[in-house]
């Protein structure tokens, strides 16, 4: 099912993914069938189902960005927390 965006300026999606990464799924499925039948290879497929997975994206946001997010809340940026007696 093709959903058009509600304010023409938000990008398109096909089911749970923006009609870009549905295109390299298609591609890196390609060639993962391609390698795994002819050379007997299992990353491409593995590395593109991951890639399927972590593009997934809800309200806007794809489960790698919310993985980021969290990433850069409790490793990358110093949280501070200042404790006061209210008088």
């Amino acid at each position: 099912m093709y959903i058009y965006p509600d304010n023409l300026k938000s990008k398109a999606t096909l089911w749970l993914w923006e009609l870009r990464d549905i295109g390299i799924i298609g591609v890196g499925c390609f060639i993962s069938v391609f390698a795994l039948s002819q050379l007997g290879w299992l990353l491409p497929i593995v590395a593109t189902a991951v890639y399927a997975f972590l593009s997934i994206r809800f309200e806007d946001t794809s489960i790698l960005d919310f993985i980021r997010y969290a990433a850069v809340f409790f490793m990358g940026r110093q949280q501070l927390y200042e404790w006061r007696e209210s008088a």
